[in-house]
This record gives structure tokens, sequence and C-alpha cells, in this order.
């Protein structure tokens, strides 16, 4: 019985359990209790080792290396400890040892049942954890090694000890794939860590490894697989793989802390080398004087060329009747992005090439005479609708064609290491806006060219008045002069406020910026990397987006275009600009009507003239639609300004939670607060940005007196109420 027991125990079948650890109901008549249970005791031992076995077996099958890795360090710990127990345990039966055969000539199955005691709660925990693996059709080594881990945690010595070395070998196994990822950029075919895109895919990282050093691996296994995929001149160097090699193969991930320190040594040592040889600074500060240049209409001849070759393809395009010319395609855009260029300090620069327009909306067609008389929408539902913190890159970019009209950079390698898409789009969104308010600019500056030919022409010619009446004289000097007055105001405001963005704005944050690359550069070269001092923040790839991001923030912020009511404002006044100038080239470039004009001079009972009548009616509502908008501008503006801000640094899209009054105001001061944790400067900086333009707008005292007679006159009005 002794034998079958210890087959039994071996894995092997018996009739003296046939299901399960159960003994078979013959043999229960035959048998002391005490003997009943330590049979069955060991029955169940036995129960739980071939369930195990059978377990790992269809385990052993899986596709997954974590889980192959996994049965076999359990097989080894079994066969090398509870299966050699088995045949220590027989041999000293077999030798009479006189601490098991009892006289010299039988055994107690108490005995056995002690010699076997210790893998009870080893034998339990590796059933509930086959029977977890089981469960799930496919494991991610990242919950898988947390899933060891968790369970190595417990009060039991020999339980925490078998978990501890499963975990250990799935481990193992998970770095070497890392390895191959971090050191060579290769990915692997089965169970990557990252996506084709070289991004972390979900539960390939376990827990225990910190989101740093998640950014890191990400990081520098994408730059070097890059770099090999680009087939640089320069690869990373031999002696500097095999050191990561060693250092990743010292650390397990259960070691945070040492784990952590070995990742952010490659991490450094890789972005070092890559500042180095691949990107180097003159790359970033080309790239980002492109960008300012062509982007922030820092080119200011290049930019003006291109707003007049768009003006002009509209003309040559979209007048004719049909034909296959009589549209604008990306095509065209982009030759006349060439031709602008020719005359300007752009011609033969070779960044120009990267520069592309595109029409999201297809190609663009002269408009149907029922399409040309839409609507506009008012500036009040433009409020109402703005109200969600998010940027809205798209507000401005029909502004220039019509249509949407988006200019892309083509960034090319080793350059999209450091410029995303987003940041793109940011870009994108500025040039839209910024070109908006230029063209603008340049049509209301033509409009009084004309408006002052006219008047010159007026004076020298005909006079304001010659054999009209008293009624339609008087009416052609208010006409006049309240045209005059209005592209005074459009000019003076558009010259302070695109004065304000450029001067202020993106002049001091690009100077800065340049200032801060410097510096970060000049730090990292002048100091070696073995005597690099642990203060040193190094200069890689991360830091440059860091402060490149910081800095388009900055940017956004200072231009207004994170607080989504005072651009719902600015879209609809640059809207009327648009209309009086329009109005005006239909006029033939003067607000009057000529003297001999049909309909001009007194006909019949009429003392003021029809075409005099109308135009007065025209220009004294723009007049009055452009003033209300200029005072909602200032005062939103001063309203953002006096607000308290919010202490953290938060994103606006998700800590705007107050009601839809103060959701406008609250974004702003936020976008500031997160504006100004960069570069070298706090939250006085970026409200100060915007104090400037306050003090630009109201320089004469001409919107704050304005608003005070306002609120005295409501006062009155008020008292007379009561």
């Amino acid at each position: 019985m002794i034998a079958e027991l210890l087959l039994v125990l071996a894995g092997h079948d018996s009739s003296l359990f046939p299901t399960d650890h159960a003994l078979h109901p013959s043999f229960v008549p035959l048998l002391h209790p005490g003997e009943q249970q330590s049979l069955e005791a060991l029955g169940l031992i036995a129960f739980r080792y071939r369930k195990i076995k059978a377990a790992s077996a269809r385990l052993s099958r899986s596709a997954s290396r974590s889980i192959c890795a996994l049965c076999a360090t359990l097989n080894n710990i079994l066969r090398n400890e509870y299966e050699s127990l088995v045949v220590e345990t027989e041999a000293r039966i077999l030798t009479r040892d006189a601490n098991l055969v009892a006289s010299g000539s039988f055994v107690p199955l108490s005995s056995l049942r002690a010699t076997f005691s210790e893998w009870d709660a080893p034998l339990a925990a590796l059933v509930s954890l086959v029977q977890d693996l089981e469960a799930e059709k496919h494991w991610r080594p990242g919950p898988l090694i947390d899933m060891l881990l968790v369970r190595s945690h417990t009060g039991i010595h020999r339980v925490a000890d078998i978990l501890s070395r499963l975990s250990v070998a799935v481990q193992r196994v998970w770095r070497t794939q890392l390895t191959a990822f971090l050191v060579h950029g290769t990915i692997s075919s089965v169970d990557p860590l990252v996506s084709e895109s070289y991004t972390l895919l979900d539960g390939s990282i376990p827990s225990c490894v910190s989101a740093q050093s998640q950014e890191s691996i990400a990081y520098v296994g994408r730059a070097i697989a890059t770099v090999k995929a680009a087939k640089w001149q320069k690869q990373l160097p031999h002696s500097l793989t095999m050191s990561h090699t060693s250092l990743l193969g010292s650390v397990l991930p259960e070691d945070q802390h040492a784990f952590d320190l070995v990742i952010f040594q490659i991490r450094t040592n890789v972005s070092e080398w890559l500042w180095l040889n691949v990107l180097t600074q003159k790359d970033v500060e080309d790239a980002v004087e492109s960008l300012a240049n062509y982007f922030l209409l820092r080119n200011g001849e290049f930019s003006l060329s291109v707003i007049r070759e768009i003006e002009r393809l509209k003309i040559s395009r979209l007048t004719l009747r049909s034909g296959p010319t009589s549209m604008i395609r990306d095509q065209d855009l982009n030759l006349a992005l060439l031709r602008a260029s020719l005359g300007t300090t752009a011609q033969h620069d070779p960044a120009l090439a990267h520069l592309r327009f595109s029409l999201p909306s297809g190609p663009l067609r002269p408009l149907l005479p029922s399409l040309a008389n839409v609507p506009a929408v008012p500036p009040a539902a433009l409020s109402s609708s703005s109200n969600t913190p998010s940027l809205d890159y798209h507000l401005f970019a029909t502004h220039l064609l019509g249509t949407p009209l988006t200019l892309t950079y083509n960034v090319a390698w080793p350059l999209d290491l450091f410029l995303h898409s987003a940041d793109l789009n940011a870009y994108a969104g500025l040039f839209a806006y910024l070109s908006a308010l230029r063209k603008t600019h340049v049509r209301v500056q033509g409009c009084w060219t004309s408006l002052s030919n006219a008047q010159r022409a007026r004076r020298r010619w005909t006079g304001l008045g010659e054999g009209g009446t008293t009624e339609d004289l008087e009416l052609r000097r208010r006409s006049l002069r309240c045209g005059w007055g209005i592209v005074r105001d459009m000019e003076w405001f558009l010259d302070t406020f695109f004065g304000y963005l450029m001067m202020d704005v993106i002049d001091v944050e690009f100077r800065k910026l340049k200032e801060l690359l410097a510096q970060k550069v000049s730090a990292v070269v002048d100091t070696s990397p073995d005597a690099l001092p642990s203060s040193t923040t190094p200069l890689d790839f991360t830091t440059l987006r860091a402060i490149h991001t910081t800095y388009l923030d900055r940017l956004l912020t200072g231009c207004l275009l994170t607080n989504s009511s005072l651009m719902a404002i600015l879209r609809p006044i640059l809207d009327v600009c648009e209309r009086f100038v329009a109005q005006v080239e239909r006029w033939g470039g003067d607000v009057l009507p000529a003297l001999l004009f049909e309909g001009s001079l007194r006909g019949g009972d009429e003392k003021v003239g029809v075409m005099v009548k109308e135009r007065w009616l025209i220009v004294a509502e723009i007049n009055e639609t452009l003033q209300k908008a200029l005072d909602s501008f200032f005062e939103h503006l001063s309203m953002s300004i006096s607000q308290q801000p919010f202490t953290t640094a938060a994103d606006a899209s998700k800590s705007v939670i107050m009601n839809a009054s103060m959701t406008n105001h609250t974004t702003f001061n936020v976008n500031m607060s997160r504006g100004a944790k960069g570069l070298d400067g706090g939250l006085g900086e970026v409200r100060r940005h915007v104090e400037h333009l306050l003090l630009r707008l109201d320089f004469n005292g001409a919107f704050s007196k304005r608003r005070d007679s306002v609120a005295q006159t409501a006062d009155i009005l008020a008292d007379l109420t009561q």
C-alpha cells in the first residue's frame, strides 16, 4: 500500500482514489478514522499536483513567451523540489530510516503526512494560479507580472518564494524584449511591447514601472529604431549598446528605484548621442526660425506677397463663367506660394519647399448666385456657441480664401522627433489667425487710400455738393464724416492689435525661446557626460518638446486664442471690416455717389437723393455694428484680466467646471496660468501681455470714458425709474 501511495504522490493514477482525493468506498470500512484522514490528506496533495501538471502541459502550448517561461519554471520547481521529495522519501523507506520506518518494519501514515505537509499551502496556491491563468485566453506580460508580484506578497514563506521565482522568470523574458527594443530598436513579432508607431501597447508594461520610465522607454526605443530605419550614417556606438545591455541585465522592474535609475541613465546617454550626432542645434534653430517666419508672419514681405497672390488668384480663377480653370486647387495655391516668394528674402530659402497649402473641403469653385447672400452669424450667437473651453483653430481658416485653407509643414526625419502633429496644428491655427488679421489690415489700408484719392479729386474738381439741396448737402457731410470715422477706427484697432501680437507677443516669446535654447545647449555641450552633475538637466528631445510646447502655449494665450469669447467677438469685427471695404469697392472707392449719378440729386419733392440716403443707411449701420463690437471686445478683455486666475496649472479642458457665464473668463485665466509656467516667466508675464494691449487700446481713454458715460446714464435711468 505504501508503494502505491508513493506512486499516487508521484502523479500516477490508483484505485485508492478513483475520482479526486476521496478514498474508494470499499477501503473505508477497513481503515481507522485517523488513517482515513491521513490518506485523504495525501490524496489531496497528489490530486493538486496532477492538476497543476496537467494545466502546465496545456499552458505550455500557448503562443505567449511569458506563459511558456512561467510553465517551464513551474515544472522545474516541481521536479527539483516536490518530485525529489517523493524519491527521497521512497529511498528512506527502502533503507529503513529510523526517523520514518517504525521498529524497522512498518511505516506510519502520519509520518508520510508530516513529510508532505509542507506542500499543502504551495500546491493550493499554485492550483489557484493555474486556474486564473487558464481563465484568461491571452495574457499580456504587464498584467501577468502584476498578478505574480501581488500573489508573492504573502506571509507564507514557501508560497512567496515559489511565486517570486515565477515572477522573476516572467520578468526576465519581458526584460529580453525590452532590451531588444530599448537597445536595438527591434520590435518582437510575438507579444510586442510597442506598436508600429512606437507607442506602448496596453498591458505591455507592468504597473511597477513608473510613468517616467514608461515615457523614457517609448522615447529611447523610438529614437533608436528611427535612426536604424533611416540608415543614418552614424549609428549608436557598440560600446554604448553593450553598456546599456549590461545595465538592463542587472535590474528587474520589481526593483522600481534601481530600474528607474537604469532607464534614466540609458535615456541620458542616448539623448546626448542623438543631440550631438542626429538632431543638432542648427537643425532645431533652423526649424524654429522657419516656422516663425512663415507661420507667425515674421517674414513680413513674404506674408504680404502671399495675401496679394491669393487675392489675385481668386480674381483670375473665380470670375470666369466656366471652364477647367474656373476653380482653385491645392497645386494652384502652392504655385502662388512660389510666385509670392519671388523678389523676397524667401526666394532662396530651402525651408520654403516644406510649405504646402491644402484645401480640406476640396477645390474651390465660383459660388452660385443663391449662395452669395448667406446670412452672417450674429456676434451674440457666436458668443453663446463658444462657451466651450476647447481651442478652435478653424475659426479663421476660411478668412483668407473663403473656404477652409490650411498651411502645412512637411516634417522630415529627424525633425519628426522634435515636432509633432499637435505642434503643427497649433502653428496652422496661428497662421490662419494672423493672416486673417493681416489681410483685413491690408484691405482697410487700401480702402483708406481709395477714400483719400476720392477726397482729393472732390476737393480739386467738384466740391462736396453743387446744385443740391441743403438737406442733401448735410447728409453728404454726415456720410463722409461717418465713413472716415469708420475707416479710421478700423485702421487704428487693427494696427494696434496686430502690432501688439507681433511685437509684444510673438517677437518677445520667440526671442525668449532662442535664448533658452542657447542656454540649454551651452549647459550640455560644456559639460562632459561622465562629469554631468545631478542638478543639470540634459537637453534631450523631450526637454526640447517641453520648451517648444510651452512656447506655443504662451503664444496661443498671448494672442488670445485661448479665450473663446474674445475670438467670437474678433471674428465679427473682421467681417464688418471686410464688409465695409467691399462696399466701398462696389461704390467705386468712395462713400459718396458722384453728383451726376442717377438718384443722387433731388428728384420731384425729394430733398435728399435716393442713392445718398441708401449709402448713409448702410454706413450708419456698419458704424453702429463696429462700435458695439469694439466696446464688447474691450469689455471682455478687461474682464478677463480682472478675474482672479486659478492657482492650479491643470489643463483648461478638464478644469473648467463653472457656470456658463464665467466659462470664457476662467478659461482664459487657466490658460494664462498654464502658459506662464515655462520659458523664464511666471503668470505675471502673460498677464502683462494683455495689460499692454489694454493700455494701447485705451491710450486716449476712448473706451473707458465711453463705459463710464454709459454707466452714469444707466444710473440716472435707474434713479428715474425708482
